[in-house]
């Protein structure tokens, strides 16, 4: 029944003392009016403040009882009820008009189609300015900086207002037990801090009307609670008086109080986020009873304590989960680039310990175990997992109390009494376990609260304890509980496990289901690259014939042109490098088409350098690009290109590419593998944009690389256009001798060993020396007087490391060679040995060598 504290039974309306079915405590009085205001219900005690008999009153008008004046400011307050719990107050209105100057404080609000009028008489006194106090309090409330002072200080705030001898803050616990945070007592009364309260003190109806009424109070545990009339109405339903400002309570309350010697007592809601957190709640020990406009004051208080209150508990939490989301980027970011850190648990467990502290970790994957730290037995995971299971899907499930979930765990809840379980998969599901350890503490309750229920005078009802003694009581086998913020971060972490681990096993599915398909592309492809290769090659060769009839400089010209295109090839498909510059990375492009024909290439823009990600997209960019304008645009003719960058309002790098002067330009007929490149590679790897255009006076196109790509250069001017460094060694024809002795050479292709070797005597080297297996070099090594060795790594079937091993132990200088780029890694060993790139150029033979010598 919603007008009683706790839960009761009707079932026997005769044996229920008549407070149960409608009644109010006797300081007040209560009208219950319908829409047009007549009288259809009225307290007992409606003679002492109208002089007339409760009867009397039934099915006339309140006007009839009432000034005009305030039946007005009634009606008038009425249309402020806002929503179904709503409750306005009006303060100081008389109820006889022969003497205004006997004032009352009225609560009008309305349920089941009737209006209820409560009033009571005013203080004689009032408070002069309500805004002030109110403020004054804030301020003090303000000036606090940890909880347990802010708790303190609204506990004293309330007990200033409402002159109550013990004012507690009480806060609920998940399990619905309360315990006492802060106090502000009268001296010598005793102290109930840190006292806990069992669930069973405050039941589940009680507290449903504590969040619909947060202010409550009983003026005198004695009093003799006054009926409503009639009992019933025409439908044979007792009046609702959930919302009613005097509606009396459950005689099970009475004697609650009365056990724990309350004479009257006062409670406030404290509720955050819509939910009741705790309780302000007053006992006096002598009936008591605060105005109606200073009680109006403590209940705006009670709100606005709960309003700081949440948003302290906001800011702390904003705070953790801050931090929390940074250290789930960085975990997830690591998982990611490295799917194998899922089975680290060392690793695993440092990192999500900054975020849910625990004691040990294990990781649960395919019926495989990894752990790190304090953690259940081996054994044990697998019955944990098998219950987990069989609960909710897909949610983190958390207890502090793992043996109550698994009798099987008291035996190990020393070292693992607590577990967060963090589902990672689908069906089966895997898991990160977090495990924190037992911890032994010291419970204050409030009286046993064990102790056996036992039945009472007021019928079929439990009878309230008679003992509130401070009984301690050691818990073991509970562990510190993981908070709400843990559950909501691990929450956060758990989707984004999941996203991870399906994207990694989607990938693994369709990398198997896709294995076929992906090698029939990787050999076409390889196969349109080797015939863009040999057509490009075929063009540099008739290009350069007609720089310079002198054969020795075309075969340098061509030299230089072919290094840049491998210097090119070298920027996209490296592991590891750092930004390049974007105009630098055009020249290289450009280099193997224009020669000394730079004018063709009109280069403009900001000193900006590209990210790896981006320099390797745009370097595939560039390169179709330049192949397209040789085959079909401007370079096929004797057009030219302007290509002009700049930095937008937003940092990001746009990039125009116009050709002009070459052949009239059609759109293609179709789409080809360099066209998709040109299209579809910025905004796919990058998410930028590309538009390409066909006019007939040349192709266009229009780049934008977003702001994450780029990095602005401050240091200086960017290199200005000319030819790369083997062209300019090229042009000059010259060489410092580095080799003096003879040289040993291992390679495994005749006409690479032939190219190498005059390399090799053009550095200086009396005699050059080749070996196409590791056998042969050995042999070299023994019966050679030897200067230096380069070594080719790859030898079809074999590698060249054990004869870097010996010339090692000979102490003979050599370097490595490998057209595998800087996907080859160095030997610990020789980790201090040069790597030249392939192919061979007199320049960067030179580079390594004098590297190699310190020069």
């Amino acid at each position: 029944m919603a007008s009683t504290d706790f839960e009761v039974d009707l079932t026997n309306c005769d044996r229920e003392p008549i407070h149960q079915l409608g009644a109010i405590q006797s300081f007040g009085f209560l009208v219950a009016l319908s829409s047009d205001w007549l009288i259809r219900r009225v307290s007992a005690n409606a003679a002492e403040f109208f002089g007339a008999a409760a009867e009397d009153m039934l099915g006339t008008n309140l006007s009839d009882h009432m000034p005009g004046d305030t039946v007005h400011a009634l009606r008038n307050r009425l249309t402020l009820l806002r929503g179904a719990d709503a409750v306005e107050r009006v303060f100081g209105l008389p109820i006889d008009a022969d003497h205004p100057d006997r004032t009352f404080d009225f609560a009008v609000h309305m349920t089941d189609g009737l209006i209820i009028v409560e009033g009571e008489p005013s203080a004689e006194t009032s408070d002069a300015d309500t805004a002030s106090v109110i403020r004054a309090m804030m301020s003090r409330l303000d000036a606090t900086e940890e909880l347990p002072a802010f708790y303190r200080e609204g506990a004293r705030q309330i007990r200033a207002l409402t002159g109550f001898d013990r004012v507690m803050v009480y806060r609920f616990d998940p399990d619905g037990s309360g315990y006492v945070v802060a106090e502000a007592a009268r001296s010598g009364i005793g102290s109930f801090l840190g006292l806990r309260y069992p669930a069973s003190d405050i039941p589940q109806q009680a507290r449903k009307l504590y969040v619909r009424t947060p202010f409550r109070i009983i003026v005198d545990v004695a009093d003799t609670p006054v009926p409503i009339v009639p009992q019933r109405d025409e439908k044979g339903e007792p009046i609702d008086l959930s919302l009613s400002v005097l509606r009396s309570v459950s005689p099970i309350h009475i004697e609650y109080l009365t056990n724990m010697g309350v004479g009257a007592s006062l409670s406030i809601s404290i509720i955050v986020e819509g939910k009741l957190w705790g309780l302000f709640a007053c006992h006096h020990y002598s009936a008591r009873r605060p105005d109606f406009e200073r009680r109006s004051i403590a209940e705006l208080f009670g709100h606005m304590f709960a309003l700081k209150l949440e948003s302290r508990e906001r800011q702390a939490l904003s705070a953790y989960e801050r931090g929390a989301r940074e250290t789930s980027d960085r975990l997830l970011a690591a998982i990611a680039g490295d799917a194998s850190l899922l089975d680290d648990p060392e690793w695993l467990g440092s990192m999500l310990g900054e975020t849910v502290p625990c004691d040990g970790v294990a990781i649960w994957i395919d019926g495989k175990v990894a752990h790190s730290g304090t953690v259940a037995p081996r054994d044990a995971l697998p019955t944990i997992v098998r219950r987990l299971n069989a609960m909710a899907a897909g949610e983190v499930f958390a207890t502090d109390h793992l043996s109550g979930l698994i009798p099987d765990a008291e035996r190990y809840s020393d070292v693992a009494a607590g577990l967060l379980a963090i589902p990672i998969s689908r069906s089966p599901r895997d898991y990160v376990l977090l495990f924190r350890q037992e911890k032994v503490r010291t419970v204050n309750w409030a009286g046993d609260p064990h102790k056996p229920a036992s039945y009472g005078e007021h019928g079929a009802r439990l009878t309230p304890r008679k003992s509130f003694e401070a009984w301690q009581e050691e818990v073991r086998g509970r562990s510190e509980p993981f908070t709400p913020s843990e559950r909501r971060v691990a929450e956060m972490l758990r989707a984004s496990l999941i996203e991870v681990v399906l994207r990694l096993s989607d990938e693994a599915r369709d990398e198997r289901r896709r294995a076929s398909e992906r090698q029939e592309l990787l050999i076409a492809e390889l196969n349109h690259r080797v015939r863009n290769i040999l057509s490009l090659i075929r063009g540099l060769v008739r290009q350069s014939r007609h720089a310079d009839a002198d054969p020795a400089a075309y075969v340098a010209l061509l030299e230089g042109r072919i290094e840049a295109l491998a210097r090119a090839h070298d920027q996209i498909t490296r592991d590891n490098w750092s930004a390049a510059p974007l105009k630098r990375l055009i020249e290289t492009e450009a280099a193997a088409y224009l020669g000394q024909r730079v004018s063709r290439l009109n280069l403009s823009g900001e000193n900006i350098l590209l990210h790896p990600q981006a320099f390797s997209t745009m370097a595939l960019v560039l390169h179709e690009l330049m192949t397209n304008s040789a085959k079909y645009g401007a370079l096929s003719d004797s057009g030219s290109i302007d290509v002009h960058w700049l930095l937008d309002e937003h940092g990001d790098c746009r990039i125009e590419w116009r050709e002009q002067g070459g052949p009239p330009v059609q759109a293609p007929t179709r789409q080809g593998f360099g066209s998709t490149i040109i299209q579809r590679s910025i905004p796919y790897d990058l998410g930028g944009k590309a538009d390409v255009r066909y006019p007939l006076t040349g192709f266009e196109a229009d780049f934008c690389i977003p702001e994450r790509h780029i990095v602005v250069d401050t240091g200086g001017a960017p290199p200005a256009h000319g030819p790369c460094e083997s062209e300019r060694h090229a042009e000059t024809g010259s060489a410092e001798a580095l080799i003096d002795g003879t040289a040993l050479l291992v390679e495994d292709s005749l006409i690479i060993a032939m190219d190498a070797e005059d390399i090799l005597t053009g550095l200086g080297a009396s005699r050059v020396v080749t070996a196409a297996t590791v056998a042969e070099a050995m042999r070299e090594i023994e019966r050679s007087d030897l200067s230096l060795a380069v070594l080719d790594v790859n030898l079809g079937n074999e590698n060249s490391l054990p004869v870097a091993a010996a010339l090692h132990e000979a102490g003979i200088p050599f370097l490595f060679a490998t057209g595998y780029g800087e996907q080859f890694e160095v030997p610990a060993i020789h980790g201090d040995v040069p790597v030249l790139q392939k192919p061979y150029t007199a320049t960067n033979f030179a580079q390594a060598l004098s590297e190699m010598l310190g020069r």
